[in-house]
């Protein structure tokens, strides 16, 4: 059993955007400090106790950054493994660094999950032009090509309509077959330190332009994915020996549910419990990291979370005054399109 870590103490987050913010807002309402470690601009710095501005390489700094905590997650999970390899040797890492592995690498990830039996798109590593042409003639079009590592919020992708298209940028890459399904949902699970696990209601997503737009909950499909959703992830949490809040996307289709992707972090499409939950994934993180009991995760509200991208700020006069709606920004001076600046709950009951 993990020691929970005394008031006072210091968690250290690699990565200063707007989940590194959130973490540490949840993480001063249990009596603890946070200190970000950031390359670039740092939103999580108006709230956190403490900011290191440096680069992954920059040894001296991760040195001293490591040393000043007691122990060390993340909000971005995309950290060079040297990096990870110096942290780890003075502090703790939760979650661990089999976690990070596993999701830096869409290949990884997809023999991972195949691997403990769950079912994910069908998938072929791409690193030439000769396996672009094998993958295509394997699974066909439509199918996507994405990059093995660094992709997110739609970036590193190619949608394939002909399989004799053969576009690519020459990245190591993933074709994935499509998958017919009629939504997506995401559960929200948190394993602790003494491998309790918490679950929350899986949320129905509708993503725009490959970023999340909604999340909705409850999710409306039938009770028994509800459940599967949440065995599931609570598999992928214990396979991999998890400790903290981990994102699972689903597609929801005829035969099951298949595995998009994990999120070794707190997610987008978990804000929601904010609203909706007594202890919300930001501090149920915390809860998880610092070796505290977890919170049960039970919804006493329906809730819609919708991203503000952009050009949505211009409504927050009517947000800002709208009933049972909760809004948080994220503190970024520029709204451009396709940039998250923050993020409205609703309660919808």
């Amino acid at each position: 059993m993990t020691e929970a870590l005394p008031q006072g103490a210091v968690i250290g987050i690699l990565g200063g955007g707007q989940l590194g913010r959130m973490l540490s807002v949840a993480a001063s309402r249990l009596g603890y400090r946070t200190h970000i470690y950031e390359p670039g601009t740092v939103p999580a710095g108006d709230v956190a106790h403490r900011v290191t501005t440096a680069s992954y390489d920059d040894a001296a700094a991760l040195r001293a950054f490591a040393e000043s905590v007691d122990v060390i997650t993340y909000e971005f999970e995309n950290v060079p493994a040297e990096s990870l390899d110096l942290l780890e040797s003075i502090r703790p890492i939760r979650p661990n660094r089999r976690a990070l592995a596993v999701s830096q690498d869409r290949l990884t990830e997809k023999e991972f999950l195949r691997d403990l039996g769950l079912k994910t798109a069908p998938f072929a590593n791409v690193e030439t032009e000769a396996d672009l042409a094998d993958a295509l003639q394997q699974i066909g079009a439509p199918s996507i090509l994405k990059t093995r590592r660094m992709g997110y919020d739609g970036k590193g992708q190619i949608r394939f309509s002909d399989p004799a298209q053969r576009d690519w940028t020459g990245a190591p890459s993933v074709l994935e077959g499509f998958v017919s399904f009629s939504g997506e949902i995401s559960v929200i699970v948190a394993r602790g330190a003494d491998g309790a696990v918490a679950a929350y209601d899986p949320g129905l997503n509708v993503h725009e332009g490959g970023i999340l737009r909604t999340t909705t909950v409850p999710s409306g499909v039938p009770q028994r994915l509800v459940t599967d959703g949440v065995l599931l992830a609570a598999q992928i949490a214990g396979a991999l020996d998890y400790v903290g809040v981990m994102g699972v996307e689903l597609f929801v289709t005829p035969e099951g549910l298949v595995v998009n992707e994990i999120a070794p972090r707190v997610h987008n499409s978990g804000h929601w419990t904010q609203a909706g939950c007594a202890v919300d994934q930001f501090e149920q993180h915390i809860r998880a990291v610092a070796g505290l009991p977890l919170g049960d995760g039970k919804r006493y509200a329906d809730v819609v979370m919708e991203n503000l991208i952009g050009d949505d700020m211009d409504r927050l006069p009517e947000l800002l005054a709208a009933p049972n709606t909760q809004v948080h920004l994220y503190g970024k001076a520029e709204a451009r399109a396709g940039r998250k600046m923050g993020h409205v709950n609703r309660i919808i009951r």
